[in-house]
This record gives structure tokens, C-alpha cells and sequence, in this order.
């Protein structure tokens, strides 16, 4: 090696936090652009009254996938990179559970229909409620195949996958507009979601999760760790389920359809600033899950690093909601833009709070995980309920700001409580 070999500074590989974080954030961005177009070509081509009701019951969909998946997709992001684990016992036993306790939850929630959500009567329908069905268990295994291959550190394939599903979605809906105008759109998830299960599955299973059996000694010890953390993990899913997917159900049931596709719409696009947040945490938990020493220094990078980028975002969004929501419609933009730009506005403070999640994660301190949660979807679903009544669709949008704020500031407070005590310093 020569003398200017040996002065040359060694190049510095890129950091994994933020580049699995920027990865899964680009790709999430890709989908949820082809997940915005989709909607818009749906209001081309079906009715505004059956987006909205379509799109109240692919929010049910969600909610009930959620309860079914068990917590199971933060358990695999959180155990999956930890050495001597038993990856594929852990994601098939995630599988059947996942797949048992969702196809009950959906078969009870059909059945129920006239009761819990009339709103939603059209499901009570034999080929509709089958379609319903199909959709909402697929889902609960597609969001643990993302969770296993974050857990794995393969954010590209993830990116794939979403895209693939996008991409599949947007076909289907468009062939079966003439067919089956009232069913379409619903049935154009449950095909996507199962194409692209099929595909991802053959190749998760025989590439990348080999047979062999876990470490002798350590089978044991890792299952009690998994059900502790599981239990209580669940149950802040389970309100952070509440808090996201029972708002298009509430404005639906209390403004009508038509109310509900402007909320929804607006929601679809501003979720696209929350990914950003998801998907960085996400990324911190599988860097530190080894080792929680680097934990007060990942925190720091993704609070500074992302704050920034969602700043400029938000901004972008607020000034161009009215063109942005142009895309759906003149009258998704009319009566959606402010909505936007409050639903952007939240975005800020949602950062805090999923990094507070994900360090609690990292710490084990899973008590807090659950309190976050639970008093995150209180004031989300309390202020809906209040405000709605008295500032229409724009009250849902309040709320939303108003609960992530409210818990932002709480939490930088008390941020001893889910940081360590370097950060909470330097901070």
C-alpha cells in the first residue's frame, strides 16, 4: 500500500438508520402516490356516494386486519434481527395466528354490520361480505410480511411489494368499473392483496428464511420475552387502531357519504407525511433491538434529520392542498383543502411520538408504549366526536392536530421517561 493510499481516508458506509429509514420512506412515498392516484381514477369512475362508503369499510378493513395481526408485525421488526432467533418458527406462528384470530374478528364484524355500522349495511350482502372477508385477512398477512422483511433489513423488497400491490390495485379497480360498479373497488384489493401474497411468500420462505432449528438454550427465554412484549404492544396497537381507522367510520355515520369520501381522500394524502415518521421508527427499532447504547444518538438523528424533512414537506402541502386535492375533483378540493392542511399540520408532533414509541420499544418499557397510545386515541376519538356536530368535516381534522400536539408536548416534558438520560441532556 503506498503513502497516499495510507493517507487517504476510508469512506464511511452509509449509516443504516437512516438509509433503511430513507428507503422504506421513499417507498412509501411511491405508494402512497400511486395509493392517491388510485383513488382519484375511483372517483372517476365510480360514484362520490360509493367511495365513500367504500372507503369507511377498507378503513373497518384495516381496524379489524390490526386487531387480528395481534401486534405480530412490531414483534417480528423487533425480534427478527436479534442473533439465535428461530426466524421462520417466528414468522409462521405469527402466520397462523395472525390468519385465525383475523378471519374471526371479520366474521364477527359482518355479522354484527346492522347493528355496529349501518353505514356499512351494503356488507351484510353474501358476495360483498365474502369479498370483505378475503380482503381483511389478506391484509393482516400482508402488513406481516412488511413487518418481517423490515425485521430481515430488506427495506427494498418492501418497497417492491408495496409497489406491486399499488400498481395491481389501480388494474383491477379500472377492469372492474363497468362489471361491478358498487363492489369494484373492494374487490380490487382482495385480488392485488393476493397476487402479491402469493408472490412474496414463495420467495420469503425459500430464500430467506432457511430450516434450521434455534440454538439450543434459547427457544425458551425468547418465547416468554415475545408474549410479554406482545401482550402489551397489542394493546397500544390495538388504540392507535382506534385512533386512525374509526374517524372515516364516525364521519361517515355522522355526515354522510359524501362528507366522508372529502375526509377520506384528505386523509389518504396527508398520511403520506405520517409514513415518513412510521418508517423512520420503524428503522430505529431494528438498529438498536441488538443493543439500546447508541439509542440517546439515533434518537437525536432521526428527530433533527426528519424534522427537517417534514417541515419543508408540510409546508409544500399546506400551500398547495387546494391544487394537490384538484386531482380528486373541484369539490374534493372546495371542501377538503382546509381539512389538509390541518391533517399536514399534525404531522410535526406525530414525529415525537413515534420516536417516543420506538425508543419505549427498544427499552422494554412497554407500560409507557401502552399509555401513549391509549391517551393519543381518548383525545382523538373524544375531540371527533365533540367536534364534528359543530365544525362539520373540519372538526375530524381538528381533533387529529389538536391530539397529536397535545401528546407531542406531553411527551417532550417527560422525556426522561422514553429517552435516556444523554439525550434528555444534550436535548
Amino acid at each position: 500500500m503506498t503513502q497516499d493510499q495510507l493517507r487517504r481516508p476510508v469512506a464511511r458506509r452509509a449509516d443504516p438508520l437512516l438509509r433503511n429509514g430513507h428507503v422504506l420512506t421513499v417507498g412509501s412515498l411511491v405508494t402512497s402516490a400511486l395509493g392517491a392516484g388510485y383513488w382519484a381514477l375511483a372517483t372517476r369512475w365510480y360514484g362520490d356516494a360509493t367511495v365513500g362508503r367504500t372507503y369507511a369499510a377498507v378503513s373497518a378493513m384495516m381496524l379489524l386486519s390490526g386487531l387480528g395481526q395481534l401486534g405480530l408485525a412490531n414483534v417480528l421488526v423487533r425480534f427478527l434481527p436479534q442473533p439465535g432467533a428461530d426466524r421462520r418458527a417466528l414468522v409462521r406462528a405469527g402466520y397462523a395466528a395472525a390468519f385465525g384470530a383475523t378471519l374471526v374478528a371479520s366474521l364477527g364484524f359482518v355479522a354484527l354490520v346492522p347493528l355496529l355500522a349501518p353505514g356499512l349495511g351494503f356488507l351484510y350482502e353474501p358476495a360483498t361480505g365474502c369479498c370483505f372477508v378475503a380482503t381483511t385477512v389478506a391484509y393482516a398477512l400482508f402488513a406481516l410480511q412488511d413487518g418481517a422483511l423490515t425485521g430481515l433489513r430488506r427495506p427494498g423488497l418492501v418497497v417492491a411489494k408495496n409497489s406491486c400491490f399499488a400498481l395491481a390495485k389501480i388494474g383491477f379497480v379500472a377492469a372492474l368499473a363497468v362489471a361491478l360498479p358498487t363492489i369494484g373497488i373492494l374487490l380490487s384489493w382482495t385480488l392485488a392483496l393476493l397476487l402479491t401474497l402469493a408472490g412474496v411468500d414463495g420467495f420469503l420462505f425459500a430464500r430467506m428464511l432457511p430450516r434450521r432449528p434455534a440454538p439450543a438454550g434459547t427457544t425458551r427465554s425468547t418465547a416468554r420475552s415475545i408474549a410479554r412484549y406482545a401482550g402489551a404492544d397489542y394493546l397500544g396497537t390495538l388504540c392507535w387502531l382506534a385512533a386512525t381507522t374509526l374517524p372515516p367510520i364516525i364521519v361517515l355515520e355522522s355526515a354522510g357519504p359524501a362528507e366522508s369520501a372529502y375526509f377520506s381522500l384528505a386523509w389518504v394524502v396527508a398520511n403520506t407525511l405520517y409514513l415518513i415518521s412510521l418508517n423512520m421508527g420503524a428503522s430505529l427499532l431494528v438498529e438498536a433491538a441488538g443493543e439500546s447504547a447508541g439509542l440517546a444518538s439515533h434518537c437525536r438523528r432521526v428527530l433533527l434529520h426528519t424534522g427537517a424533512l417534514l417541515a419543508l414537506a408540510i409546508a409544500v402541502l399546506v400551500v398547495g392542498a387546494p391544487l394537490v386535492l384538484r386531482v380528486f375533483g373541484p369539490d374534493y378540493a372546495r371542501n377538503g383543502s382546509t381539512l389538509l392542511q390541518l391533517l399536514a399540520l399534525s404531522a410535526l408532533p406525530h414525529l415525537v411520538v413515534t420516536t417516543a414509541l420506538s425508543a419505549c420499544r427498544v427499552l422494554g418499557r412497554m407500560r409507557v408504549v401502552v399509555a401513549i397510545q391509549a391517551g393519543l386515541a381518548t383525545a382523538v376519538l373524544t375531540l371527533t366526536t365533540v367536534l364534528l356536530p359543530v365544525l362539520g368535516v373540519l372538526g375530524a381534522g381538528v381533533a387529529w392536530l389538536g391530539a397529536q400536539t397535545g401528546a407531542a408536548l406531553a411527551l417532550v416534558a417527560a422525556r426522561r421517561v422514553w429517552l435516556p438520560t444523554t439525550l434528555g441532556r444534550s436535548a
